[in-house]
């Protein structure tokens, strides 16, 4: 094998490695050095890496902005807690549960892939219709979707407990967990990425007309990158769950689209290694911006309340990077996908001169 010949295998190779690199970094050391308020923070932000991974997956090789997929993160965390809740539990925190759900107490694993599994299935009966729409039309059926999921979750009280808090769910995700999977997400997105699935549904992207007059089903590739990417949010929804023991619906609504949309576009969604780079900047200045209004609140040094501060600063933030840099912080070539680039191209010129000759 040449040095040519081994470029392009460096630039798929590379960024994978980088990513994962990174993500090694943090866990070790806050594994050594952190305290448990880190370690939580950090846990919740690998979460957040698959579930970022699961939206651009589709969004950034799709090019469709979607709302729905903290809805899919929801259905993933209700039906994975509905899976593992111990019997004794249930009895307590759903009084009204149907009763051949009563008895039913899968591990972890099994849990969470069901969790997954039933999001991926609504999102595969809703997305027969939602994958036919392109543009604005998609992006407006995707928050009429995120919408429905809350409504039915907020008031479906024999299995959600309703708007109140659903309990008794045991932990299973530690830091290390949420990695692992992380490591996992980071992997197959670069593997689909480079698949003919993830070719074709960025052509669609890139000229949806082309795309179609080359023979590719458009609305079948995006049907199927749609499901998968909303089984990847529901692992999400799984492993969120199975950490925080107790939560409601509107947990995973409206203010965790925002952040999750955030994270995707700041770090740039075409490309996975924005995308994971996003979650990690946005987690660190958010959780910064908390912990500053936390503080002022307490000390009263401000004659005004600071409540909603974070979150109007990060909308700021995020209003200064769609006009400087819309394209996100890594745009269209992924962290080390550049390696060996213009040498390559330099060759390539050199062997087409010769070929005139």
């Amino acid at each position: 094998m040449t040095q040519l010949s081994r470029l392009p295998l460096a630039r798929k190779t590379l960024p994978v490695i980088i990513t994962l690199g990174a993500l090694v970094v943090i866990a070790v050391g806050v594994s050594l050095f952190g305290s448990t308020v880190t370690n939580r923070i950090v846990t919740v932000m690998f979460v957040h890496v698959v579930l970022v991974l699961g939206l651009q997956l589709f969004m950034g090789n799709s090019g469709i902005l979607s709302f729905a997929h903290v809805g899919f993160m929801a259905i993933g965390a209700y039906g994975s807690a509905l899976m593992s809740i111990p019997a004794e539990n249930k009895s307590r925190s759903l009084p009204n549960l149907y009763e051949p759900l009563m008895g039913v107490e899968l591990g972890f694993l099994p849990a969470i892939l069901v969790g997954a599994a039933t999001a991926g299935l609504f999102a595969a009966i809703t997305g027969v219709a939602l994958m036919r729409l392109s543009d604005t039309a998609a992006a407006i059926s995707s928050f009429a979707l995120l919408v429905i999921i809350n409504v039915v979750l907020s008031q479906w009280n024999e299995v959600t407990n309703g708007p109140r808090t659903l309990s008794g769910i045991l932990k299973y995700t530690d830091m290390w967990t949420a990695f692992g999977w992380a490591a996992i997400g980071v992997i197959v997105a670069f593997l689909f990425k480079e698949s003919s699935l993830g070719m074709k549904l960025r052509a669609s992207r890139d000229n949806l007309h082309a795309a179609d007059a080359i023979g590719i089903n458009v609305t079948r590739t995006r049907w199927i990158s749609f499901v998968f990417s909303a089984f990847i949010a529901g692992l999400a929804g799984g492993l969120w769950a199975h950490f925080i023991t107790s939560f409601q619906p509107d947990a995973l609504y409206f203010e965790m689209t925002f952040l999750v949309l955030m994270m995707l576009v700041v770090g740039g969604p075409h490309t996975i290694t924005g995308a994971t780079l996003g979650v990690i900047i946005v987690t660190v200045v958010n959780e910064g911006l908390r912990s500053i209004e936390n503080n002022l609140a307490l000390s009263g040094a401000l004659p005004f309340k600071t409540v909603g501060m974070t979150e109007i600063v990060l909308a700021v933030v995020l209003i200064i990077m769609l006009a400087l840099r819309p394209g996100g912080i890594i745009h269209t070539v992924e962290l080390g996908g550049g390696v060996g680039r213009r040498r390559e191209l330099q060759t390539s010129a050199s062997s087409q001169k010769g070929t005139r000759r």
